[in-house]
């Protein structure tokens, strides 16, 4: 068999996580083949994939039927069935996580999206996963809101994975690695072992696109500019990850085994149907990143994308494209904070859909 595409794009060094998990992936063995003929060392989750994964079938009723003998807060019902998957997965991904010394293999839980604005409750919820789950391979998403911040440096200063999630602006990625350095320093200082702390920070890309060509519709004409903005955020970003991960302060610590928090690339499906599909993917191609791609996207780049090491090129255009649009009346920085409201209440309504479909679950279930 002819190595597939998405093999050869994992040697450039970037990794290929999956953005969806199910309970019926792990028991038919479909992660296990997406491990083996799609490269694929990662796997992300949030509310919106549990919700589908829950609502569709009966896979979770025997369990669910269990729960409600001792519970009956929907939240907790979700943590319970949640927790029994994730740790599954990480389970599977133990081999890829051993292999590399822990550079992949990890899989993703999210605290409850309606913590964003609060760091005490977000620090309590994220610890009490990494608890209940408790596997080395474990990652515990973070929003990357300025409520989240303290919490992502305390996680890590108590030597606690973290994906950072939501990240959309440049000046606030460079606030969540000062959170991870802060939190790896503070590591050190109690006597830590960094280098047994991995974090990546996650990137939505393609929902910059969404509303930055909605701005330019609004503004007419420009056509030019549009579906470029995801891509040079990034490709600004990952320059942004080599300046910060490098130099006097960050040495001391790599010295000490600490790894860099990789960018990772989420929301990587092409919205707009005028775009090529695995546009995403093909523009963002680098070593020591991450792509975690919804399973069209996979099938997609397996079936027909390029790969060369792209992440680097047209830099220049990238920055250029930043005053372009300035000059056309796109306000950079609202567009970043209005995708950051935004991001955070799709996933609280997710989760008040998937805490509903629980109930409606439960109902069922007891009137059976």
């Amino acid at each position: 068999m002819s190595e597939s595409r998405l093999h050869k794009l994992s040697e450039l060094g970037q990794s290929v996580w999956i953005d969806f998990l199910s309970r019926e992936m792990l028991q038919t063995g479909e992660l296990e083949r997406m491990m083996h003929d799609d490269a694929v060392v990662g796997v992300t989750s949030n509310p919106t994939i549990f919700q589908k994964a829950i609502s569709q079938g009966d896979l979770y009723d025997e369990q669910i039927r269990a729960l409600l003998e001792e519970l009956d807060d929907p939240k907790e019902i979700f943590w319970r069935l949640a927790e029994k998957d994730i740790g599954d997965a990480c389970d599977l991904l133990r081999s890829v996580w051993d292999a590399g010394k822990g550079r992949d293999g990890y899989v993703s839980i999210e605290v409850d999206p309606n913590l964003a604005g609060d760091t005490d409750a977000t620090i309590a919820e994220a610890r009490r996963l990494h608890a209940q789950i408790h596997r080395p391979n474990l990652h515990v998403k973070i929003p990357a809101t300025k409520a989240g911040l303290p919490a992502i440096e305390e996680m890590i200063a108590s030597g606690k994975n973290i994906n950072v999630t939501l990240i959309f602006s440049l000046e606030r990625y460079a606030e969540v690695v000062e959170a991870y350095i802060r939190g790896l320093e503070r590591l050190v200082e109690s006597g830590g072992e960094p280098s047994q702390v991995a974090s990546v920070a996650s990137f939505f890309v393609s929902r910059v696109d969404t509303e930055a060509d909605k701005r330019l519709d609004e503004l007419g004409g420009h056509d030019e500019l549009k579906g470029k903005l995801a891509v040079a955020n990034a490709k600004l970003a990952y320059q942004r990850y080599k300046e910060l991960f490098s130099g006097e302060r960050w040495e001391p610590l790599a010295a000490k085994g600490a790894t860099t928090q990789r960018c990772l690339w989420a929301s990587t499906s092409t919205k707009n149907p005028a775009y090529r599909d695995v546009l995403y993917v093909e523009e963002l191609i680098g070593p020591e990143t991450v792509n975690t791609m919804p399973e069209e996207t996979i099938e997609a780049f397996q079936d027909h994308g390029e790969v060369a090491l792209t992440l680097e090129q047209g830099l220049d255009q990238a920055r250029r494209l930043f005053d372009q649009l300035a000059e056309a009346g796109v306000d950079y920085d609202d567009v970043v904070r209005v995708l950051e409201e935004e991001g955070v209440q799709k996933f609280a309504d997710s989760f008040a859909e998937l805490l509903d479909g629980i109930r409606a679950k439960r109902g069922e279930l007891a009137a059976a």
